[in-house]
């Protein structure tokens, strides 16, 4: 081979390292209650971080989902073929107990072993968790109806795959998804007009069309449609007790942005049989259960989103030689990397602190359970805004190699949307966190108890919390100010608990960055006097096949 082929200053891949060996993480789950699951976290961590795995996220996106409609004979038959390696994926999740675990193990802190589970195994293809996560948030909806419950939850929780189109109770193991949004409405769901019968045996029949029907392939769905008395909740399963197919009909798979590997498709209800869950006319909180837990997976998501990719951004910077010195050592690109460090960490820090509210809400605490409702509102809303912006930034820290698909930047980039859009779009987050402060007063005193812990602390924060309090002391065009207000609630809940729980470099660096004025408006605007190499340390990928 010619010498000027000669192949000289690439990046070994990042590949045979333990996602889960991550300090912001670590310390949060072992923070939160669930030291004991570890060894677990770590395994599933070495695995995600492994070629095969890492292969299989690839292929997955690569070669998406296909509908089939009808057979070679003109029957209906309404089935998505995926490639072989979803169901690996999805096999390695539900035997780690991603999807429902917290339900059948309820040592404290099992909430927060899944989270920390999904955030790792997330890193290898963010598209299957999505059934994933329906299944984990539908437990606590069905439980509205004990009886469906009863039938149900059994299997929901199982930990085993077992894919194919069969009658539910014949079945080993059993995934949810969720059918709610309509073309005309979307997130106003009370603009719903499909609309549901109800029969003499006390099922209901089902007739109207999704825009977005979360894992067509499911099991079972969760469904929204107006009943006699209103916006009421349902359970379809995709076959009934008899063995018949329900009238459930695929229309056609969206063609996404990102979230390539998972099906979202539209539906159509045609005189489909659901059962009630709940009552009449309470559609919409029965369902809110669902969504206050998939929001939690939102942020956990785009949290893991961020450290990979400031992993993938530390790893190039440490590997890659440009103008005479590696890039890590270039002052400008330490500036962004530790900043890429900085949100990374407290994206991680906040979701794990609201992973370990949600073990304890559910145990009773009241406190918790405020702390969750608002807390989770206003980070869904600014962790997940954050999200595309670093990963534009951790793509650039490449260069060129980083727009190439064969990176793997470009996949994450794609992908880094959704979680804002996804269970209530930016606006929707934001007002949904007035709407929470003002149907219950008391989560403003348990927002303010919880970021008030650090008071005293740093005056940076102290300053922060007290402007806090001045944009929420008035009410006026509030609803214009509800971004500017949830962004600082965000911010300052991410920097109290930095401060009490972070490590001081990475502590400091947030509250000189993002709670004084003169933040700049891009990553790599750090002040000066900032331990970058702290920070960037804890960023790095650890025990990977390639060299220090």
């Amino acid at each position: 081979m010619p010498a000027t082929h000669e192949v000289t200053n690439q990046v070994p891949p990042l590949t045979g390292y333990d996602v889960a060996d991550y300090p912001a993480l670590l310390e949060g789950l072992r923070r939160e209650g669930a030291g004991w699951a570890e060894a677990d976290l770590r395994a599933l961590g070495t695995l995600a971080g492994g070629e095969q795995a890492q292969e299989w996220g690839r292929l997955v996106e690569k070669y998406p989902p296909v509908l089939r409609t009808h057979d070679r004979f003109g029957h209906r038959v309404d089935e998505v073929d995926f490639h072989t390696h979803w169901h690996d994926l999805m096999t390695v999740a539900v035997e780690n107990g991603l999807h429902a675990a917290p339900w059948r193990d309820r040592r404290p802190g099992a909430h927060v072993a899944r989270a920390a589970k999904m955030f790792v195994w997330g890193q290898t293809d963010p598209g299957h968790l999505c059934p994933i996560s329906m299944t984990y948030a539908a437990v606590p909806a069905l439980r509205v109806e004990p009886t469906l419950a009863a039938d149900f939850e059994p299997l929901l929780t199982a930990s085993v795959y077992d894919y194919g189109l069969r009658e539910p109770s014949g079945k080993r193991g059993l995934i949810a998804g969720m059918s709610m949004t309509e073309k005309q409405g979307g997130s106003d769901v009370r603009a719903n007009t499909t609309r549901a019968t109800p029969n003499s045996d006390g099922t209901y029949t089902v007739v109207g069309h999704k825009w977005f029907t979360s894992a067509p392939m499911s099991d079972l769905f969760l469904t929204l449609a107006q009943a006699p008395g209103g916006l009421t909740c349902f359970l379809l399963p995709r076959v009934l007790p008899d063995g018949t197919r329900n009238a459930l009909r695929l229309q056609r798979l969206k063609d996404k942005l990102g979230n390539r590997s998972n099906a979202s498709s539209e539906i159509e209800y045609d005189n489909a049989i659901g059962w009630r869950v709940g009552e009449e006319g309470r559609g919409v909180p029965t369902i809110i259960q669902m969504v206050n837990l998939t929001r939690l997976d939102c942020a956990v998501g785009s949290a893991s989103g961020m450290r990979q990719g400031v992993a993938q951004a530390v790893h190039h910077a440490t590997h890659r030689d440009a103008f005479g010195a590696r890039l890590i050592e270039q002052p400008l690109m330490v500036n962004v990397l530790a900043d890429l460090a900085i949100e990374a960490e407290a994206a991680t820090v906040v979701g794990m602190r609201l992973a370990g509210a949600v073990d304890r809400a559910i145990a009773g605490d009241e406190h918790e359970a405020m702390v969750r409702r608002v807390g989770l509102a206003v980070t869904k809303y600014w962790v997940c805004k954050r999200a595309p912006a670093h990963a534009a930034e951790a793509l650039e820290c490449l260069g060129g190699n980083g727009y190439v698909e064969e990176s793997g930047m470009p996949r994450l980039y794609r992908e880094s949307p959704l979680p804002s859009i996804w269970e209530g779009s930016g606006n929707v987050a934001a007002l949904d966190s007035l709407r929470a402060m003002a149907k219950q007063p008391e989560s403003v005193e348990a927002f303010f108890a919880e970021v008030d812990l650090a008071a005293g602390t740093d005056a940076r924060l102290d300053n922060a919390v007290a402007r806090v309090r001045k944009e929420l002391s008035h009410f006026d065009d509030i609803q214009y100010r509800a971004r500017r207000i949830v962004e600082s609630m965000a911010l300052v809940l991410q920097g109290s608990l930095l401060v009490r729980h972070g490590h001081p470099a990475v502590a400091d660096a947030f509250c000189a960055s993002r709670l004084d004025s003169d933040w700049g408006v891009a990553f790599g605007t750090l002040p000066t006097g900032i331990d970058t190499t702290t920070i960037i340390e804890r960023a790095k990928p650890r025990g990977g096949d390639f060299d220090a």
